[in-house]
């Protein structure tokens, strides 16, 4: 009889592993090295390119078209060729895309691309492709217009073969035609002049538009009031499109003003810009969360955007005939009392948290816990002070984990961290200093522009960068990597290599950005507890399934997935 061998499926190591709905993004090939001579034209080499495009686009010539491309190259659209967000790579694929939009109800859509020098960051120069400086090329911003409006983009052309090719083109349809923003030139008179006996004035007509009064209806209800609703609420207010925000918290910004009490955002300021309204430029360069909640209440004051807080949705039907939805609202007021109103609204956008989502694991013991606390990190208010003696854990070992760990260290709690497999860790100074330097800084460009050049590269090609980028923000923090070793505190470098960027793409989580924890447990003042997964809760701690136990008058979860 014939023996089978049965080989062994090898578990996917943590860093690599993708959150439900996400993929693990293939890392780009680059072009073959080049070197170019100083008296290169990049100003010439992108008319050049782009007048080959429109002429080989005037006469419908996809094959022309596609030949621009180089080998491995890669064209990412985001709604200017089709109603799909797209990324096709290598010269055959592009031709088939091309020919496949042509045949669509709306036709080819694209009609032009032209160079846009209108700034020194737009226009084109010379730039490394690949992060390292092996790879030359020549990178500037395009205008697009289409056959339904307006759009923006970026090109990046590498020499094969003696001829200039495209590597990368980003395409963005930014305008319908006859739907453009209500901004700049095209803002608001803002009065009307001459005799109009009993008009109203702004505040008056600014209450009837947030109250919804009898007879409106939003064309699109957003549910919840973080940055992601009010951000969606302002563009469709340029647009000139009602819409109602609605949230179940008693303030704007109390998605951030309830989190744990020395919460202050990682993420420097460049790179947490508003549409519309920047922060002001005395701004911290770390915001505190009560901070970033008075910005939020006063950006949907000065924008105009009609939010609904105490509100919850308690009914939704999508009516396939008529294409609206109905939905019932309710509405407390101050005095207790229930304002129920139904809309019929277009269009429905749930903005209802991603990264602060409360994921406190069900195990057994909890309700046999006699410390003083035991709570999920989304409701922690905040250590108690002067608490020397105590014991905490914190299981988990992300950002919340490491804020919440060095809290209670400061308050005099003995405090371990619970880390279950592996974190990707880098500083604060790399980050700002590595990754995000001349692009997400003070000598930045305009952050729409900085969005452009980070987000117009083909995610594979990102990807691609930033395991250079990590490899150099880990020669930045050896250190205190070595220290987080020495105390058995494990770390990766992401998936594939490529740091923090693709941990939070392709998991949404898993890494922690150091503002100080991370020395504290080099040092052994933060304990570890590492690769043991709890068994159970016990009335004053923990224990393992390795059968140790932990002690602790307090146990946070920082848990997400």
């Amino acid at each position: 009889m014939a023996t089978v061998q049965v080989e062994s499926v090898q578990p996917v190591p943590s860093h690599m592993r993708c959150v439900p709905g996400s993929v693990n993004i293939k890392v780009a090939k680059f072009p073959n090295p080049t070197k170019y001579i100083e008296d290169l034209d990049p100003s010439k080499i992108a008319s050049n390119l782009v007048e080959s495009f429109n002429k080989a686009l005037n006469k419908q010539d996809y094959s022309a078209i596609s030949s621009l491309f180089a080998e491995d190259s890669h064209w990412r659209d985001h709604l200017a060729l089709s109603w799909a967000f797209r990324t096709i790579q290598t010269p055959s694929r592009i031709l088939e895309f091309l020919q496949s939009c042509a045949e669509t109800r709306d036709g080819f859509r694209l009609k032009s691309l032209d160079v846009d020098a209108s700034t020194a960051v737009k226009s084109p120069k010379i730039v490394p492709v690949d992060a390292t400086g092996n790879v030359s090329g020549v990178q500037f911003f395009i205008k697009t217009t289409t056959v339904l409006g307006a759009g923006v983009g970026l090109m990046r052309l590498v020499e094969q073969g003696g001829q200039w090719k495209i590597f990368t083109l980003y395409t963005r349809l930014n305008e319908l035609s006859g739907h453009e923003e209500v901004t700049n030139h095209r803002r608001a008179k803002g009065a009307e002049h001459g005799g109009k006996p009993g008009r109203k004035n702004w505040a008056e007509k600014r209450a009837a538009e947030a109250n919804i009064d009898a007879g409106n209806e939003p064309a699109v209800l957003v549910i919840g009031a973080g940055q992601a609703g009010l951000t969606a609420a302002a563009r469709l207010k340029a647009l000139d499109v009602d819409t109602l925000v609605i949230d179940q918290n008693e303030r704007v910004g109390d998605n951030w003003r309830k989190r744990y009490h020395q919460l202050v955002l990682h993420d420097p300021v460049w790179y947490d810009h508003l549409p519309y309204l920047n922060f002001p430029a005395q701004w911290p360069i770390f915001t505190p969360k009560d901070k970033l909640a008075q910005f939020f209440e006063s950006y949907a004051t000065i924008l105009e955007l009609n939010v609904w807080t105490r509100t919850e949705l308690v009914y939704t039907e999508w009516s396939e005939d008529k294409q609206i939805w109905t939905v019932v609202v309710n509405r407390k007021r101050e005095d207790g009392t229930s304002d129920i109103r139904t809309f019929h609204p277009r269009h429905i956008i749930q903005a209802t948290g991603h990264s602060g989502k409360k994921n406190q694991p069900s195990m057994k013991g909890v309700e046999n816990f006699k410390g003083d606390r035991l709570c999920h990190s989304s409701e922690f208010p905040g250590a108690t002070e002067n608490s020397h003696g105590k014991k905490a854990i914190v299981v988990g070992s992300c950002n919340s984990a490491h804020d919440i760990a060095q809290d209670f260290l400061e308050k005099g709690y003995d405090v371990t961290i619970v880390q279950r497999s592996s974190t990707h860790v880098v500083s604060s100074k790399a980050i700002t200093e590595i990754a995000l330097k001349g692009i997400y800084s003070e000598d930045g460009p305009p952050v729409d522009d900085a969005d452009i050049l980070l987000h117009g590269l083909p995610t594979s090609v990102l990807k691609a960068i930033q395991i250079k980028i990590a490899e150099q923000q880990a020669e930045c923090d050896k250190e205190v990597l070595a220290g987080l070793d020495r105390a058995g505190f494990k770390v990766d470098r992401g998936p594939d290599g490529a740091g923090l960027f693709f941990k939070y793409f392709q998991r949404g989580g898993g890494y922690y950005i150091d503002v100080g924890a991370s020395q504290l447990i080099a040092d052994g003042k933060i304990k570890v507890k590492q690769g043991q997964e709890i068994d159970q809760v016990l009335p004053r701690g923990l224990r393992f399934e390795d059968g140790t136990e932990l002690e602790a008058d307090e146990i946070v979860f920082a848990t997400r997935w």
